[in-house]
């Protein structure tokens, strides 16, 4: 029953997250627009990517540690990175060496979500 819980419960945050980017697109002010269009996703990718890992826990015990999830997140994260240097493009179409920070970013983000917030707020998280 918890594993269910926590499944919903993850599902309705990667709703929350794709409603978050889609209105937030709209702003119109320069500096927010700016950074939301370089960066936002560069954080907020990594973060979604880390909470999918955790529905993978039963089937993958090796992905129960929050610190194998973000390192293995923040490496997938940095390889499409460098890819994209080299002119293959995975997630996106343009290198920038900034987006490892906001990949780290987002990492450290989702795991301080994950073992601080939601472990003392969601009585169901593990």
């Amino acid at each position: 029953m918890e594993n269910k819980k926590i499944k919903n419960f993850i599902i309705i945050l990667e709703i929350v997250i794709a409603i978050i980017f889609v209105f937030t697109s709209k702003i119109s002010d320069l500096v927010i627009k700016t950074f939301h269009d370089r960066y936002f996703a560069d954080i907020v990718i990594p973060f979604s990517f880390y909470f999918l890992l955790i529905l993978n826990g039963k089937t993958f015990p090796q992905l129960k540690p929050w610190f194998v999830k973000a390192i293995l997140v923040f490496l997938l994260c940095a390889l499409s990175e460098t890819l994209q240097y080299f002119g293959i493009y995975a997630l996106a179409s343009v290198f920038d060496p900034i987006d490892y920070v906001m990949y780290g970013v987002g990492v450290i983000l989702a795991a301080l979500v994950d073992r601080q917030l939601f472990k003392r707020l969601v009585s169901f998280w593990e």
